[in-house]
């Protein structure tokens, strides 16, 4: 490194990742004197990047936040980790916020060395995520939204909720409710607001898609500690699907059975070495097809006639095999 321009460019991206460091510490990491540290740093502060320096013991020069975003340098490894992340927010932006993801990948993409850009490119082609909405809310409502969860502050819309459940018709008649939002979640295509209603004074579930006129109360709010608003959705959803109730017991573990059947096929919550598996089905022949596609072993809890209708196929496709 004894080009004092790729010095300069150094420094610049050890204060990037470091935040704040002492001049001993950026010298002995670019392998220079003091006296030419300081020099270093007056080359960034004349081409505007903007540095501030603090005395004492835990002093040292790191870049002033809020004054204009320094050039950034990333890895081959953090820039494809950005692009991946960009595609995921095409795919679920809307409005402003999507032609904003397509300039930013524009932009990375310009930059990119060309065999990293082909891997993108190849990234791109290959991998489909299944993140498309199916009912985009208002830009503005997600974010107003996602600034009153932030801050802890009240919020307050006309809701037009479904008939009968999350996925039902939409109601011709929007009440008002007064909401204190504890967390949002992209599930099943849509984006939901878990939090506090005040008009049925419990924990609800909102779909954003349905909410008119959402605005921000300067009211705050305090948010249970540790509430896990994935986890109430995925519960509430396993609770309101229709159809017959299901419970196994699956002989292996948490991560294993989350990777093969994800957390829209029922609650899965673990129960000593083993998990327990809650669900619902509107036809136990299939589900008792799925069964066997399962690399573990399992054990029915309820129904009983489920039991009898594995064993049923099974001893079918016995017979099959043994003509």
């Amino acid at each position: 490194m004894s080009n004092p321009t790729t010095r300069v460019l150094a420094l610049l991206e050890l204060l990037q990742s470091h935040g704040n460091a002492s001049g001993s510490e950026l010298a002995n990491m670019l392998g220079v004197d003091g006296r030419t540290l300081r020099r270093y740093i007056a080359t960034l502060e004349e081409i505007g990047i903007p540095l501030t320096a603090e005395r004492g013991r835990h002093g040292g020069y790191r870049l002033v936040s809020g004054y204009k975003l320094p050039p950034m340098m990333f890895s081959n490894e953090e820039t494809l980790a950005i692009s991946l992340g960009l595609l995921a927010a095409r795919s679920l932006s809307v409005g402003e916020v999507s032609i904003a993801v397509a300039s930013a990948q524009a932009k990375l993409e310009r930059v990119m060395p060309q065999k990293l850009k082909q891997q993108l490119r190849a990234l791109d082609d290959s991998i489909t995520l299944d993140l498309v909405p199916k009912a985009a809310p208002d830009t503005a409502t997600l974010a107003t939204l996602a600034a009153a969860t932030q801050h802890r502050c009240r919020t307050v819309f006309d809701y037009a909720g479904g008939s009968g459940n999350a996925h039902g018709a939409v109601s011709e008649n929007p009440t008002r409710r007064e909401f204190d939002s504890y967390g949002l979640v992209f599930r099943r295509g849509r984006w939901y607001a878990v939090g506090h209603c005040h008009l049925r004074a419990e924990i609800r579930t909102f779909r954003l898609d349905r909410m008119l006129q959402l605005r921000r109360l300067e009211i705050p709010f305090r948010r249970p500690q540790d509430f896990d608003a994935a986890a109430y959705l995925t519960n509430s959803f396993a609770s309101m699907d229709a159809g017959i109730e299901v419970e196994l017991l699956l002989h292996t573990d948490l991560a294993h059975a989350s990777a093969l059947l994800g957390d829209e096929v029922g609650l899965l919550t673990p129960r000593g070495d083993a998990v327990h598996w809650r669900a619902h089905t509107g036809c136990l022949n299939w589900f008792a097809g799925q069964l066997g596609r399962l690399p573990f072993s399992f054990e029915i809890l309820t129904p009983s006639e489920l039991k009898v209708e594995l064993r049923r196929q099974a001893e079918r496709l016995l017979a099959m095999t043994a003509a």
